[in-house]
């Protein structure tokens, strides 16, 4: 009896100094951010459902009150006192360039150029800073933004000789807003050697006067003939200081994206050589913005070296190529989006296909065979259609093959009756609110109204008929600022022409959240991870001067980012 009576003794200081031990580990779990006073949106309810944040090792643990959040409270935490901010996942840009976002950076900026004069004006001015000989690049000019168009025009493309002549000895490239045309000096044209008998390419076109002479402008396949010329300089210069100026571009690409409140970045098309350098500077801990990105290169390039190129989680999490790209059709502001019925604006021509189908069908395979997302580019309907044609013939080749997450990138302009089709599929649309603001001048023009009410940008019928919407920029054909794209999708006006574009399309304010949030998470297999403010996601938060829930719309692209948290850490205050 005495021995069991002895047995129940230990048992019970056991018992209490196990409790002890447990509670113990418990007070020791010390946060390492723990943001109080917010109003925290999650971004998985359409309301701000708490008020304060704990995070410790890169990790949210606790969303709750302030009083929940008290005991994880330690001498090495950062208290954030967010003051009624509002406070919401770290926004993912769902379709951009990244290295193209920096050189837009360190290169001529004309996304704000109202005028061809005004662009010769920085062109003048960029001469002062070149030796002769040296190309000058630029990007961000569109003819359909302009204030006034030059008398000499075709198109409303201006003529090369006003730029040519103020530009004799230096090759000049100022490529369009969209990415898809270019506009070349006669300096540059010489070194592609362009002649009139120079044929145009399949996919591209030679814009040319009545006499057959080029006039500066090589849309969408023709661009080749340019941009072959300048990687033939580029070559001639030093790899290191090559090198050095695209690390200059990313950082600067980095500091931007930080300062917007932008936490993960979806690149929508990199090279073999981007990736190596974007895996190694994850590996050594210097990426600061995490990066899911898109392999690029054709059918032939990639065959025999994807498999090496595929990677997932690498540096935390901060870089992961499990997707490949590929395009069928141009854009439409340069006459490229592939369209099922002509332009009305240009009669008789239906825009370009500039990727040969049977190579996007083989690019398709093999993104089966390792088992990657494929993200193909289309803009016209008729584009739309195609990759709809190739995505479902390859679903059913392959039965077994569930969730695919296969994307079509931009998704502007589809006919109604393949809207469904993504919905049946699960195919992501991956979509950019303020490309409907900043196209809608001229896409009534192009497409004429009937197309362009029922079809463009057409949020409304996508997210009825049950479709994920990716959202973005497609930075730098677009300014990155994610606050213009949201306040583009809840509204659909362009205050600059004082233009509502078909508002009946519109997104609510929690469907443009979610699909900069866990909608660009889904569309890339990253939603157990982030795009929302959920315990054991990683802790990649912002804190903004707005509600964006309830603020007046006007406010909305006037929205500040107080803070910036990337994986635990602050990378950004205002």
């Amino acid at each position: 009896m005495q021995t069991k009576s002895n047995f129940k003794i230990l048992k019970y200081v056991f018992m209490f100094f196990g409790m002890f031990i447990l509670h113990s580990c418990q007070q020791k779990m010390i946060a390492d951010i723990i943001i109080i006073n917010g109003q925290v949106y999650t971004a998985e309810t359409p309301k701000v459902s708490a008020e304060s944040i704990v995070c410790k090792d890169g990790k949210i643990i606790l969303v709750g009150s302030n009083r929940d959040s008290e005991e994880y409270k330690g001498k090495s935490t950062k208290v954030i006192d967010a003051k009624q901010a509002f406070v919401m996942p770290g926004l993912i840009e769902g379709h951009g360039h990244y290295s193209g976002l920096g050189y837009s950076l360190i290169e001529l900026n004309l996304i704000r150029s109202r005028s061809w004069e005004e662009i010769l004006k920085k062109v003048v001015e960029a001469k002062t800073q070149v030796k002769p000989g040296e190309w000058i690049i630029g990007r961000g000019w569109h003819q359909e933004k302009w204030d006034s168009i030059p008398s000499k025009n075709i198109l409303n493309y201006p003529f090369h000789d006003t730029l040519s002549a103020i530009s004799q000895d230096n090759p000049v490239v100022l490529y369009h807003a969209s990415g898809h045309s270019l506009f070349a000096n006669q300096k540059a044209m010489d070194a592609a050697g362009i002649t009139k008998e120079t044929q145009n390419p399949v996919g591209g076109e030679i814009v040319r006067d009545q006499q057959g002479n080029a006039v500066g402008v090589f849309e969408e396949r023709a661009m080749t003939f340019i941009e072959d010329a300048h990687n033939q300089y580029t070559k001639s210069l030093n790899q290191k200081t090559l090198d050095s100026i695209w690390y200059v571009a990313i950082q600067k690409a980095e500091s931007l994206c930080l300062s917007q409140g932008i936490t993960s970045f979806q690149d929508a098309g990199s090279t073999f050589t981007q990736l190596e350098k974007f895996e190694k500077l994850a590996e050594e801990n210097k990426l600061q913005v995490r990066l899911w990105v898109m392999a690029r290169h054709s059918y032939e390039e990639m065959a025999p070296r994807i498999s090496s190129f595929k990677k997932i989680g690498v540096g935390n999490h901060f870089y992961t190529c499990n997707a490949i790209k590929s395009e069928v059709d141009g854009a439409l502001g340069a006459f490229g989006a592939w369209l099922l019925k002509p332009y009305n604006d240009k009669p008789g021509f239906s825009g370009q296909n500039t990727t040969d189908i049977y190579e996007v069908k083989k690019i398709a395979d093999l993104a089966i065979q390792h088992n990657m997302q494929f993200c193909v580019h289309a803009i016209g309907d008729r584009a739309n259609r195609v990759v709809l044609d190739i995505y479902e013939g390859v679903m059913d080749q392959n039965p077994n093959k569930k969730d695919w997450r296969w994307r079509i990138e931009h998704a502007q302009h589809v006919d109604t009756t393949d809207i469904p089709r993504f919905a049946k599929r699960g195919i992501i649309a991956s979509m950019q609110g303020i490309h409907c603001t900043s196209d809608a001048p001229f896409v009534v023009k192009r497409l004429g109204t009937e197309r362009a009410r029922t079809g463009a940008y057409a949020w409304r019928s996508f997210l009825d008929n049950g479709v994920i919407i990716a959202n973005g920029t497609d930075a730098p054909v677009e300014d990155v600022n994610p606050f213009q794209s949201i306040y583009a999708s809840v509204t659909r006006k362009n205050d600059a022409k004082n233009i509502v574009f078909f508002p009946e399309q519109k997104m609510t304010r929690h469907e443009a959240l979610y699909s900069y949030t866990l909608g660009n998470a889904y569309a890339a297999f990253e939603e157990e991870m982030k795009g929302s403010l959920t315990p054991g996601k990683m802790a990649d938060i912002i804190i903004l001067d707005q509600n964006l829930l309830t603020c007046p719309d006007e406010k909305i692209q006037e929205t500040n980012v107080l803070t910036t948290i990337v994986n635990g850490q602050i990378k950004y205050q205002r």
